[in-house]
């Protein structure tokens, strides 16, 4: 019984698999798509937070460092500003740290299923050559005129599946490794500046 409801199942084709692997791509591009534009949008403009900073590090108060990156917006400036909110300086290390876990953990949503699917397209592909060839020689065994025939149109579609996964999992691998550079950089900036920003303020004593 088990083996006769496989059987049918492989002999629907590779031709749900190719679905599978377009609705795939659809996803990863607009995961990748939506990821760019929030990164984008959650940066911290370089110049006026360079200059806040710069100035805080060269001797200037808490106080205008604080007025300052409360006007502005973006993953940065919100982490630094949770660590200078919280005034002494073991608080305001842990707040950064905190804040910067939640942040990396916002700007990586949805990478999961990136890093899934180019790990796994080339699997589903294959899976779908091997469907496509069990269907390909169960038209052969019909022996019927048009069997050979049939079995090389499976043989075709079964490559085409494996082509098809190939062309998903090449960019999906590309679009996981670009995104998670751009998460990466960010997190070190992110870091350095705030060990600069607690060395601060443990000088100038809390």
């Amino acid at each position: 019984m088990l083996a006769k409801a496989m059987l049918n199942f492989a002999l629907l084709g590779a031709g749900w698999v190719l679905w599978l692997l377009v609705i795939l791509s659809f996803v990863c591009i607009a995961i990748g798509v939506e990821r760019v534009i929030y990164l984008i949008l959650n940066g911290t403009p370089r110049g006026p937070f360079e200059a806040a900073v710069g100035g805080y590090l060269s001797g200037g108060s808490r106080a205008d460092l604080e007025r300052s990156l409360a006007g502005l917006r973006g993953v940065e400036a919100r982490v630094l500003l949770a660590g200078l909110r919280a005034r002494l300086t073991v608080a305001a290390q842990h707040a950064m740290q905190g804040t910067l876990l939640f942040e990396r953990l916002r700007m990586e949503r949805g990478m999961l299923v990136v890093g899934t699917v180019a790990s796994t397209a080339a699997f589903i592909g294959l899976f779908g050559t091997v469907l496509g060839i069990i269907q390909a020689f169960h038209e052969l065994s019909l022996e019927s005129d048009d069997s050979a025939k049939a079995m090389m149109s499976g043989i075709s579609e079964a490559l085409v599946s494996t082509a098809v996964a190939l062309m998903v999992a090449i960019p999906a691998v590309v679009l996981y490794n670009f995104l998670t550079r751009m998460v990466k950089s960010r997190i070190n900036r992110i870091e350095s500046l705030a060990e600069l920003v607690v060395a601060r303020m443990r000088a100038e004593g809390d």
